[in-house]
């Protein structure tokens, strides 16, 4: 026998063929001594029939069939009788009368149903991924997955787009992130880094001639596991020669105009909105914000400084900020919703969370006192507030302030149901800062030490770093950074003074990026480029949880592959071999 048909394909046109499906027993029925059961494979299932009337030797062994069974059938397919067909199914309407069988493989009981909607402890599910691949969730997101990849890459070919494969194995170099590093045992106590993302090498290209690149590559990253993150996930990576943002924004819209029609049929407008960092951080409190609804933040500031309330008054005399949320219909929250929002806002380091309610009768709370008529009447028309809302304050630092506030903001939006979860709306966060401080005050990258500072403000870059503006762009979905870019430095002198700014001598960053430097050398074009994390985009797209969803082999939260136990202990030989000594 030989497949003829997979087991999902089959539909009424195919009534009186003869039809050879080879699969996974699923579902086992018997309606009065005859026997259905379903055969699975990765594009469906189909039902069976087995009649002690028609064969009864296939009955018989039918009899000793199991889920998870692995056989190959051939049979007549046949309309199903009226009052048994499904609509739920494309095979719905149709049956397999069972003439020979084989039995391939038995299965053991499974750790837990092949079937959506089961609760299964995630260890479980990874320990047995492969079984796990099997229920139709899985199936169908892996298969998604893999049509995207199809869109993905005729779209970069129809745009020209030369796709190139980077090195895995690569230099340690400071990114963002710790490095995962491999021993070479050809050269005792040097390492290669896994590459956290294909950023110096794509840059080469640029500087190669290679003048649109694109690759669907693999990246490295050793950080703290969430729902959104993997130590290894998979990158669209992308740099064009000679373009300005424009271009790059042009490009990257059209993928997503691409991907939405052929993965989701739906048409989605460009261009798509541009808002500058520190309005984001202004209006949401954070620099992705979800734009699907309003409830933004207001300062209040300069209000509060001239009230009375001395809590106010010494956070602005300090330095810091006050910004609110006007909550529609929050006047009805209880005290107790109140305080749980107020623990809600401290996860960030807010000390406090002050509210009034708007009722008929004007601002109601313990801190209303501190507040004269003129003031209470500016807090209304700041926050376009009516009667039935509720008025929230955060005062602290920017740093804990806006992260405190745009939880809530999130957290609000949900409960009250602000937004269609259904709707997407994309997002350029433009015109960023080029450098943050790290703990200790200093400058580091907001993104990396090659994105370019724009022209206007180069010359802050040793006298007054934080004031650079990057020439870097982010794309938002719904609140979730789905790509993030720049342009790049592309002249010698511009990116040693980068160094420098970062602290690395002119020993030290030849040490580390010479390639680089010495390739400036020898005539690069003006470049820059943008990297997707194409697993956080499927997820979003399938709408699922985490990404941990949309990945054939992920990793657990704690960075573990449950399944074959690594990370893992080595023999002392390998670590010999490698001149590595364990020392804990």
């Amino acid at each position: 026998m030989k497949r003829t048909h997979y087991c999902g394909d089959l539909r009424s046109e195919h009534i009186g063929q003869t039809v050879t499906l080879c699969g996974w027993v699923w579902h086992w029925r018997d309606h009065g001594g005859v026997i259905f059961i379903d055969i699975r494979d990765r594009t469906g299932h189909s039902q069976l029939v087995f009649d002690p009337n028609h064969h009864q030797e296939n009955h018989r062994r039918a009899n000793l069939l199991r889920s998870e069974f692995v056989i190959e059938i051939t049979g007549q397919v046949r309309e199903r009788p009226e009052g048994t067909k499904n609509p739920n199914y494309g095979t719905g309407e149709i049956e397999i009368v069972v003439n020979e069988m084989a039995v391939f493989s038995e299965s053991e009981t499974p750790p837990f149903p092949i079937a959506d909607h089961v609760d299964i402890g995630e260890d479980v599910r990874l320990k047995y991924r492969y079984l796990d691949l099997r229920r139709p969730a899985m199936r169908e997101s892996v298969l998604f997955r893999s049509r995207c990849y199809h869109v993905v890459r005729n779209y970069f070919n129809a745009n020209e787009f030369i796709e190139v494969e980077t090195p895995v194995l690569s230099k340690s170099t400071p990114e963002g992130a710790r490095d995962f590093l491999v021993p070479s045992r050809v050269s005792p106590g040097e390492f290669y880094a896994l590459p956290q993302s294909p950023q110096i090498y794509k840059q080469l290209c640029m500087i190669g001639g290679l003048d649109r690149y694109f690759q669907i590559v693999k990246c490295y990253r050793d950080e703290d596991q969430r729902a959104d993150r993997q130590p290894e996930f998979t990158q669209i990576d992308v740099e064009m020669s000679f373009i300005t943002p424009e271009d790059i924004f042009a490009v990257m819209e059209g993928l997503m105009k691409v991907i939405w029609r052929e993965m989701k049929g739906v048409k989605i407008e460009t261009p798509f909105p541009r808002m500058p960092y520190d309005e984001a951080m202004a209006r949401f409190g954070c620099d992705r914000p979800d734009i699907r609804f309003a409830l933004e933040l207001k300062d209040i500031g300069d209000i509060a400084k001239e009230s009375d309330f001395q809590v106010f008054q010494s956070i602005v005399d300090s330095g810091g900020i006050i910004s609110g949320l006007c909550v529609k219909g929050g006047a009805a929250f209880s005290r107790k919703e109140i305080d749980d929002l107020a623990s809600e806002a401290a996860i960030y380091g807010a000390k406090g969370l002050a509210w009034m309610k708007y009722s008929e009768k004007g601002l109601e709370s313990s801190i209303v006192k501190f507040f004269s008529e003129g003031q209470q009447n500016a807090l209304i028309e700041r926050f376009a507030a009516e009667p039935g809302d509720l008025l929230l304050f955060v005062a602290d630092k920017k740093e804990i302030v806006y992260p405190s506030l745009s939880h809530l903001r999130l957290l609000i939006g949900a409960r009250q149901k602000l937004f269609d979860p259904a709707a997407d709306r994309f997002l350029w966060i433009v015109d960023w800062p080029l450098f943050e401080k790290d703990d200790n005050g200093n400058p580091t990258p907001s993104h990396h030490p090659f994105t370019s500072p724009t022209p206007d403000t180069l010359d802050f870059l040793e006298t007054d770093p934080f004031r650079v503006r990057a020439q870097a762009y982010d794309l938002v979905l719904n609140g979730i950074e789905i790509g993030g870019g720049s342009i790049r430095i592309h002249r010698r002198d511009v990116q040693s003074r980068m160094f420098k700014t970062l602290g690395l001598t002119e020993e030290k960053a030849q040490e580390r990026f010479g390639f680089l430097l010495d390739a400036f050398r020898y005539g690069a074009p003006p470049h820059g480029g943008i990297a997707f994390g194409y697993d956080r985009l499927i997820m979003l797209m399938l709408g699922l949880p985490n990404i941990r969803e949309v990945i054939v082999f992920p990793k657990n939260q704690r960075a573990q592959a449950v399944m074959e136990g690594a990370p893992s202990e080595v023999d002392e030989e390998q670590l010999r071999e490698l001149g590595i000594r364990k020392k804990l």
